[in-house]
């Protein structure tokens, strides 16, 4: 990890637990006038979407590092400006980054330490239920499939609960994918079968790629079958 991206997830986290603290002290009357806070607040929110805007113009070029630290300026200035719901997009936009450069347990500490507790400190359900299914996604790329299925499962919930049908289906091949790993070839099986299932009658093809190649990864479970029904014929 490079020292900027230390200096930025430090003053993230620094920031972030200043803001929490400050939830529980005595409101302070406001010094002068109150317009001032204001602009100082969009002054750093309006800094977050420069920098979020030209992150995303380093991530579609594939200029990776470049995007790690301007998202994570762009979270810090969101931060500032309490701008929480764009905080924690920045954050996942931040992780996901780490992800396509296989720093797995950076995109790992963005998620668990700072993101999850943001969206559960601000009551988002959404945001927390995406932090579930990228923390399903980076525990299975550190071969970790127990904590991989269990925030799986949880996204499963979650999606429940707020009836996102989309996301629910993405557990189950998340799900899948969990087992495949665990070689558990039969159980990845009926998960696959129900994510199918499940995208038929949502009328979506938004899972068929991932459908396909979940079952090309079933290639053993398939031999397996073949030689012990020609043993039998023997």
């Amino acid at each position: 990890m490079n020292k900027s991206w230390l200096a930025i997830i430090f003053l993230i986290i620094s920031n972030q637990a200043m803001t929490q603290t400050s939830h529980f002290l005595p409101q302070q009357p406001p010094q002068g006038s109150g317009a001032i806070n204001i602009v100082v607040s969009n002054l750093d929110e309006n800094e977050g979407d420069t920098y979020f805007a030209e992150a995303e113009k380093n991530e579609r070029n594939g200029e990776l590092n470049e995007a790690v630290t301007l998202f994570g300026k762009a979270a810090f200035e969101y931060n500032s400006a309490k701008q929480f719901a764009r905080y924690g997009e920045a954050l996942m936009r931040l992780s996901n980054v780490h992800y396509q450069l296989a720093h797995f347990s950076e995109a790992e500490q963005v998620v668990l330490n700072v993101a999850l507790k943001n969206y559960s400190k601000i009551g988002s359900r959404n945001g927390q239920m995406e932090s579930y299914s990228q923390l399903g996604r980076i525990y299975l790329a550190l071969n970790k499939p127990t904590q991989s299925l269990w925030f799986y499962t949880q996204q499963g919930i979650l999606a429940k609960q707020i009836g996102n049908s989309s996301a629910y289906i993405e557990s189950v091949l998340g799900a899948a994918n969990v087992k495949i790993r665990k070689k558990e070839y039969t159980l990845a099986t009926k998960d696959i079968n129900r994510a199918e299932l499940l995208a038929k009658a949502a009328n979506t093809n938004e899972f068929k790629n991932q459908i396909k190649e979940a079952r090309s990864m079933l290639p053993a479970l398939a031999a397996t079958k073949t030689v012990k029904k020609s043993s039998k014929k023997k």
